[in-house]
């Protein structure tokens, strides 16, 4: 059960740990980067740029209070550590090493998974923790964003003893990422200003992957293992490859140009999209005549759609990380995130399950949810600690409404 007096942020996150069937008492976390993997990951990942500047300027600090520094990527994976011996073999005790996953889905409520998720510097101390092993821990993380898209490149993280919840490690943090941030500018712009690296052949066998939910500019990643390309769209690029991944068959520059725009778009401006876009991502990938996507692409949605077939909601909700693409006004995508959010909405007023509907209701996206938040309430026993701040959010409600 979740602590009535525990932080908002924080108990949505156990509330989604829960979901996601995270168990407080489980083991060691899962291995997201095997050790013959984890060089190649670095090696081939933008923040292994400014890595030595992090650990330059934040390892003294970690050692004086005892504490260990990590860098994660953007799937959560621990890709470097440092500290001192005594704080390596704390963190060791509880599985916090390099490789490892500490995304929200795999641990539960951790810093380096919220700041992730949230996509903005956050503390967990102690008990906030969702597993019980970490909570003899506490640590603070701020994300690293690409200076060109805005999209995260993973996560800074502290991790220590009672000094590391001190509000001037937050501080410290936040502003040791905004440091690498001014870092990378240089480093990619030299990078992108330099030789034209080929974009691999892709083929039907290749693995796509389309990251949307929650995100304002989709993700494309090529391949998997240590060799899998990331490729952070633009938010045109993203409304187009979300609806040719909805429409595998293909669309017309035609059809393609109402979907993305409700004023009239001129098809040579959609060619010319079109045309950067097959520069970016390889044009063994975007075929035309219709505009298509000649591999199958696995968009994250389609998880969230899969769960909710199988009628296993906890699964879908814990999948859906937020509102598709929500800053696109393209028709064709508004329409895509409107069903899938409707789709999540009626299984939530059907299932009639507190707990469900809480993690809903407690989001960014569900918490203005009115017919949801009544439901919620409704579902709450009577001694439910959950039920004052349910009954609150909806006199809030009635009154904006009103």
């Amino acid at each position: 059960m979740v602590p009535p007096t525990m932080r908002a942020e924080v108990a949505d996150s156990w509330r989604r740990s829960v979901a996601a069937g995270v168990r407080p008492d489980s083991g060691e976390p899962p291995i997201g980067v095997t050790p013959d993997e984890i060089q190649d990951r670095r090696q081939g990942h933008p923040l292994a740029s400014v890595q030595p500047l992090l650990t330059e300027v934040l390892g003294p600090a970690a050692e004086d209070c005892g504490a260990m520094l990590a860098i994660f990527d953007q799937t959560g994976s621990m890709l470097w550590a440092y500290g001192p011996n005594a704080a390596r073999r704390r963190v060791e005790a509880i599985g916090f090493v390099e490789g490892t996953r500490w995304d929200e889905p795999a641990v539960g409520t951790s810093a380096p998974g919220l700041a992730l998720l949230l996509q903005r510097p956050v503390s967990v101390s102690g008990a906030e923790h969702f597993r019980e092993s970490v909570q003899r821990v506490n640590c603070v993380a701020a994300p690293i964003r690409d200076p060109r898209t805005g999209l995260v490149l993973g996560v800074l993280d502290i991790t220590g003893g009672s000094n590391v919840a001190e509000p001037q490690t937050l501080a410290m943090i936040r502003a040791a990422a905004r440091m690498a941030e001014s870092e990378l500018v240089q480093h990619l712009t030299a990078t992108f200003a330099g030789p034209v690296t080929p974009v691999p052949p892709v083929t039907l066998r290749t693995s796509v992957t389309l990251r949307t939910l929650g995100r304002a500019q989709a993700e494309l990643t090529l391949g998997s293992g240590p060799q899998a390309r990331v490729v952070p769209l633009t938010q045109r690029h993203s409304d187009i490859v979300a609806l040719l991944a909805r429409c595998g068959s293909g669309l017309s520059g035609d059809e393609l140009s109402v979907l993305l725009s409700e004023e009239e778009l001129a098809e040579s401006t959609t060619r010319a999209e079109l045309q950067r876009l097959r520069r970016l991502i390889g044009k063994d990938l975007l075929a035309s005549r219709p505009y298509r996507l000649t591999a199958e692409v696995r968009a994250d949605w389609v998880e969230v759609e899969e769960c909710l077939a199988r009628g296993d909601l906890a699964r879908a909700l814990a999948a859906y990380a937020g509102p598709l693409l929500p800053r696109s006004t393209a028709p064709g995508v508004v329409a895509l995130r409107d069903e899938l959010a409707e789709a999540l909405r009626r299984a939530l007023l059907t299932s009639g399950d507190a707990g469900l509907l809480g993690t809903w209701t407690r989001s960014s996206w569900g918490a203005d949810d009115y017919p949801l938040v009544r439901a919620h309430l409704a579902a709450l026993p009577r001694n439910s600690p959950m039920r004052p701040l349910a009954e609150s959010q909806l006199h809030r409600l009635d009154r904006e409404l009103r």
